[in-house]
């Protein structure tokens, strides 16, 4: 639908507050037709948003993917008409007003919240607090690993960032503040609406921190400026751009700004204004327009806004092209996600090595050997901990580190912060031109489970390496050992949780979760050794297709053992047990369900065996297994928590051992 416009008769330019108000109007009336939504944020963000847009931000409609442009992330993603009305404003072909009008109605690009993929300029899914300011993160670390890689002439941007007090109240932008503090990330910039109101009332009844003492302390810059004060706005962001330090401006405005009755209140932080208020909102902003209708001069200037990043862009195309052949393809290729020719045979040799010499070894440990081939062959590859390099054996021989304005590294040490590591990765993701992995316990994941949902929900290829995945960890106890984690992260849409048997699956694990460019992987890996299993070489990846026959029957299977991880080693010493008893058995081995549920009927009918009694044997909570033991079943695994001892005599403590599952086979067949 073409816009509507009005006829222009005003003699000058329209002013940035002429500019804002075209967004406010958008957001409220956008809001009042869904009868629902936010108009709050976005009318008191909309003069420091339409100076940033307008004058400072880099980027361009007509190209939105453009490598170089610079990131721009709503975390306060509540406020999501903001970026709507600033996305169709400047000239973004996909966020019509039919759009914006469409606001939070099934199937529209404009949801309640920013949706990653929904539209173009929504550079990450924001809602929950506190996210979209760790994504950046992420995002400007990124940038300066790809800079120090590729050169500052194609890769020389900023990452921008709006939030709002309930962003920084939540914990994660404590983490996420402290480690871009610590590492000096100077091209992130955070515009911080300081308007003192929460959804209860004013903030002052649930916090009383002097905000801009908190980021100086984690190594920040910081200023403060009147928010509707466009100039002063500008002055700021002039001065950021110039700091040595990320920047955090406290920008003071008026939540609902020009709302007659309900400017300054909760009242108009998450409903609509309602007709009465609207009109004298229209009032008071000057604004006599009808709903949905932006004056011509006023949308003209906001298309010259949007299209003044495309001869930048064209300068930067130049650049690109006067770069080597070499790099030039390297740097176009990582931008697009695609892995380097030769990773593949490096890992596939290392496997035939293994067939070869068989290991035994902790998951965790092959994972490390794993690393040792991927990481040369793979150099967007970056790797991380949260303070368990060692335990979760992430960082390879000569793995340089990221260290505070050092760029060149590819090992980052995330600290104590589970929770900022796996939502900054997201941010890595998103920018492109990394693919990130990091690490903790299992157990851990805990923390991070809101990011590990939004990458799931994003569809972001980040990859989890949790280590000492199950009572198999001993003697720290039950806090430590996961045993529902397994089947929480499963019940995860679109999350590939990975556990291998031996170092042939950790492999193939790895390699699975590098193809898999449309979801996050967690790799769950053991704390103690496991004997290599897997001692006959395949043409295919087996671990791929999530389950597959390791020990066949030595007839028609009348019992089938479907196990994961370091269980896999008790469902072949139960098969033999089993099979010396007369009780033809197989042994599959079920890495991924994930992956093997998206296998067709017919493998996954072979692979189970029909009607047969099928035991699962897992070192956690039993619930869920019966999707695939069926009614004839059994589980052998944990019902409550763990407890401190020595792995072998907690196996034995709760009866996950070969024996359990040969006493529940024959009680079957």
């Amino acid at each position: 639908m073409t816009a509507q416009t009005t006829d222009a008769t005003a003699t000058t330019a329209p002013t940035p507050r002429d500019m804002a108000n075209a967004v406010r109007a958008l957001a409220m009336d956008a809001v009042e037709r869904a009868n629902s939504g936010h108009p709050g944020m976005p009318m008191g963000m909309a003069d420091a948003a339409t100076v940033l847009f307008t004058r400072f931000l880099k980027f361009d409609p007509k190209a939105p993917k453009w490598a170089d442009r610079d990131r721009f992330v709503l975390s306060a993603g509540h406020g999501s008409m903001l970026l709507y009305a600033l996305l169709h404003l400047t000239g973004y072909e996909d966020m019509t007003l039919d759009e914006v009008k469409n606001f939070r109605q099934l199937g529209a690009r404009t949801a309640g919240h920013p949706e990653y993929g929904h539209a173009s300029g929504i550079e990450t899914t924001t809602g929950p607090l506190g996210q979209g300011i760790a994504n950046a993160v992420g995002m400007a670390l990124a940038e300066r690993l790809l800079a120090a890689r590729f050169g500052g002439s194609v890769v020389d941007h900023y990452t921008y960032v709006i939030a709002g007090d309930g962003c920084l109240m939540e914990g994660i932008s404590q983490e996420a503040i402290s480690l871009a503090g610590h590492l000096k990330l100077s091209k992130l910039i955070v515009l911080w609406d300081d308007n003192g109101i929460s959804i209860d009332g004013p903030v002052s009844l649930s916090s009383s921190e002097d905000q801009r003492a908190r980021f100086e302390a984690a190594g920040w810059a910081t200023d403060a400026v009147d928010g509707h004060d466009a100039e002063a706005v500008a002055a700021a962001l002039d001065r950021a751009r110039s700091s040595d330090k990320p920047v955090m401006i406290a920008c003071r405005t008026v939540i609902g700004y020009g709302a007659p009755k309900k400017a300054g209140t909760s009242g108009v932080h998450g409903a609509a204004l309602g007709a009465e208020e609207i009109a004298g909102t229209r009032e008071a902003l000057a604004w006599p327009h009808a709903p949905f209708e932006i004056p011509a001069d006023i949308r003209t200037a906001w298309a010259h806004a949007g299209a003044r990043g495309a001869a930048e862009r064209a300068a930067w195309e130049q650049r690109l092209g006067a770069l080597d052949a070499g790099t030039q393809a390297e740097f176009t290729r990582a931008m697009a996600g695609e892995l380097p020719a030769g990773w593949k045979q490096a890992l596939d040799d290392y496997i035939a090595g293994l067939i070869a010499s068989p290991k035994t070894v902790a998951t965790r440990k092959a994972s490390e050997m794993a690393l040792e081939v991927l990481v040369p062959a793979i150099p967007e590859l970056i790797g991380g901990s949260a303070d368990l390099t060692g335990s979760n054996n992430t960082r390879t021989k000569g793995m340089k580190p990221v260290a505070p304005g050092e760029f060149d590294g590819r090992y980052v040490f995330w600290g104590i912060r589970e929770h900022g590591m796996a939502a900054a990765m997201n941010g890595m993701a998103l920018h492109g031109g990394v693919i990130p992995y990091g690490g903790t316990f299992l157990v851990f994941t805990d923390y991070c489970r809101p990011s590990i949902r939004l990458s799931a929900l994003m569809e972001q290829r980040v990859i989890y390496v949790m280590t000492h995945d199950s009572i198999g960890l001993g003697e720290d106890g039950p806090t430590h050992q996961p045993v529902e984690h397994l089947m929480s992260l499963r019940m995860m849409p679109n999350v590939a949780v990975m556990r291998p048997a031996d170092v042939v699956e950790t492999a193939e694990c790895w390699a699975a979760a590098l193809e898999r460019t449309n979801g996050p992987s967690v790799l769950a890996l053991s704390r103690q050794n496991l004997k290599q299993l897997r001692l006959e070489a395949s043409a295919e990846n087996l671990s791929a297709k999530g389950a597959y026959i390791l020990r066949e029957a030595s007839a028609a299977p009348k019992a089938v053992l479907l196990a994961t991880g370091s269980e896999v080693e008790i469902a072949v010493a139960a098969a033999e047990a089993l099979e010396a008893k007369g009780v033809p058995t197989r042994v599959v081995s079920m890495p991924c369900w994930e992956l093997f549920a998206a296998q067709p009927a017919d493998y996954q009918a072979q692979v189970l065996g029909g009607d047969v009694v099928r035991i699962a044997i897992e070192a956690g909570i039993g619930f869920g297994w019966e999707r695939w033991t069926g009614p004839k079943g059994a589980v052998i695994g944990m019902t409550g928590f763990g407890a401190s001892a020595p792995a072998p005599e907690l196996y034995r403590h709760f009866g996950i051992t070969a024996e359990a599952v040969v006493d529940a086979a024959l009680a079957r067949v």
